[in-house]
């Protein structure tokens, strides 16, 4: 048994963001971080592996530095890593990116017994539409937003949070689950993972490589190939220092009053 778990290096939104001229973000001037809900995908196919003994590897599109969040997801105890990049791969939104990473799930293989981890969402895109479309480019049962995971068998039995409540679907395996960060809390990297992770196979897998899947279509990937059109895109101005007032008293009340009446706010 197999768990793929589906990662991406993302722009740390805590600090400078940057655009180029044409809509995308400029991620070479940026600080990156592991998507958030991506952990929690990597805990929950290690606790997996724990039961069950599967071997756990994780895939991610992304330029030769993403090597290093790669490494950093396997010093937490993945068994091996699997990096899709290429310069036919840039600027893919999330449909092209579905297909490449569909392509190199194929590569890798998709057994009887697999499962696909992914996060629920990534922070730099919040779309929430490259997991569930990779299912649908594999063919293969999804369950999303999972809260709570049982496996039996070839059986998952899912607790899938909702707005209003919870949904409890069984499903068979192949499939994919997308996971929210209410599932677990992921675990931080080992000493010794730390120095493991740099013994463990890594995998680069370019355009070569995967080229004759059906679903790599020169067409249909990259940022010509993208169906999503960025009307516009800029990094948020500035904000002004803020203005602090001391004390809780009336005075101090009817001097908030009077700045805010000021602005003509109030």
């Amino acid at each position: 048994m197999k768990i793929i778990v589906c990662v991406k290096q993302v722009p740390d939104t805590s600090g400078k963001v940057a655009v180029n001229p044409d809509g995308t973000l400029n991620r070479a001037s940026m600080a990156t971080i592991t998507n958030p809900d991506d952990l929690n995908a990597v805990e929950a196919a290690l606790v997996l592996k724990e039961q069950t003994g599967a071997e756990v590897v994780v895939v991610s599109m992304g330029p030769p530095p993403a090597e290093g969040m790669l490494r950093e997801v396997m010093a937490r105890g993945v068994d091996r890593a699997v990096l899709v990049s290429g310069r036919e791969f840039g600027g893919s939104d999330t449909y092209a990116t579905s297909q490449i990473l569909a392509a190199a799930i194929n590569k890798i293989g998709l057994d009887e017994d697999d499962v696909v981890f992914c996060g629920r969402q990534a922070i730099d895109g919040d779309t929430a539409q490259v997991g569930p479309q990779i299912a649908e480019k594999l063919n293969i049962p999804q369950v999303s937003y999972a809260a709570e995971i049982t496996k039996e068998g070839k059986t998952l039995t899912i607790k899938r949070m909702l707005e209003d409540g919870y949904m409890t679907i069984k499903v068979n395996t192949p499939c994919l689950i997308t996971c929210i960060k209410e599932l677990n809390e992921p675990r931080y990297m080992s000493v010794g993972g730390i120095f493991e992770c740099y013994e463990k196979p890594y995998e680069v897998l370019d355009y070569n490589a995967l080229k004759d899947d059906p679903l790599i279509d020169p067409a249909t990937i990259g940022l010509k190939g993208s169906p999503t059109n960025i009307l516009t895109s800029f990094t948020p101005p500035q904000k002004g220092a803020g203005m602090m007032l001391e004390g809780a008293d009336k005075a101090t009340c009817e001097k908030l009053a009077g700045i805010l009446a000021g602005k003509h706010l109030i």
